[in-house]
């Protein structure tokens, strides 16, 4: 069984970034904007900060707190839209209760989309025609490829459908020709389903959810999730049991974070060397 080293791959991505940061003219400027409320939100936006720092990124922090209104995020966001100085726009999902993620979005200027996640660049990305697309996947295949994982043919199963991560990946795995099989909370003899699987993702939120009777033996597993269980970080799949059956494994934390982190690092330089060239 080989574990998946994402942390490694992620410094190369961030070191590559860095060399390339330095070839613009002006340096490219990130804008998180966080709504108080989740812990773990609070975690993703340090590394993204120290990452910044890292790839010589002029990053921004606007704290939201949790009673913020629909009309005053977007507000927000539609100044950042105008500053000449952010490059890249990240909103941190999830959003509390309360508040419309696809409108906030919405409100997120293509050219500044951080994340791909606006209907404009999500339709990029479907139609094979985006050269940006959401972090997590993104990471997710570049990580395939550095362990020289084969994708064309292969079976391929993605565990959650949400936009960022779910529907990305699938589409990112179309696109080097897997079969690929999307499952969610109303899929019917989901473990029949993943047991399937040369290539499991999972990104459903429920800590060690996936245990070795939902593997295949021999089949790479991607675990993107971030979870706590007693206080210690653990993800989607319970990582003792699969780890004896599969042929690859992600470990959490360690794994697609790290990745994540990296690879928005990438997409805010794409995004500055855009609208530089522009």
């Amino acid at each position: 069984m080989i574990i998946l080293d994402g942390k490694t791959l992620a410094q190369e991505i961030k070191t590559e970034v860095k060399e390339q940061v330095a070839t613009l003219t002006k340096k490219p400027g990130l804008t998180c904007i966080l709504v108080e409320g989740n812990p773990a939100s609070d975690t993703y936006v340090r590394n993204k900060q120290r990452a910044c720092e890292e790839c010589d990124i002029i990053s921004k922090l606007i704290r939201l707190n949790n009673g913020v209104s629909q009309t005053e995020l977007e507000n927000v966001i539609d100044a950042e839209n105008k500053d000449e100085n952010v490059s890249a726009i990240l909103l941190q999902l999830p959003l509390p209760d309360g508040l419309d993620e696809e409108k906030a979005i919405g409100k997120i200027s293509p050219n500044k989309d951080a994340d791909g996640l606006t209907n404009e660049n999500m339709g990029k990305l479907f139609n094979k025609n985006s050269a940006l697309a959401p972090c997590t996947p993104t990471g997710i295949i570049k990580l395939l490829d550095k362990y020289n994982v084969q994708i064309q043919g292969k079976l391929a199963v993605v565990v959650g459908r949400s936009k960022l991560v779910g529907q990305s990946i699938a589409h990112l795995l179309l696109q080097r020709n897997a079969t690929v099989v999307m499952c969610h909370s109303k899929t019917e003899n989901l473990q029949e389903i993943t047991s399937k699987a040369d290539i499991l993702v999972v990104a459903i939120g429920k800590a060690k959810y996936i245990t070795a009777d939902f593997v295949k033996t021999g089949a790479v597993v991607i675990d993107v999730g971030m979870d706590r269980v007693d206080g210690k970080l653990c993800g989607d799949v319970d990582f003792e049991s699969v780890k004896e059956k599969c042929s690859m494994i992600t470990p959490v934390p360690g794994g697609v974070g790290p990745l994540t982190v990296a690879c928005l690092m990438e997409n805010t330089y794409k995004l500055a060397k855009e609208q530089q060239e522009l």
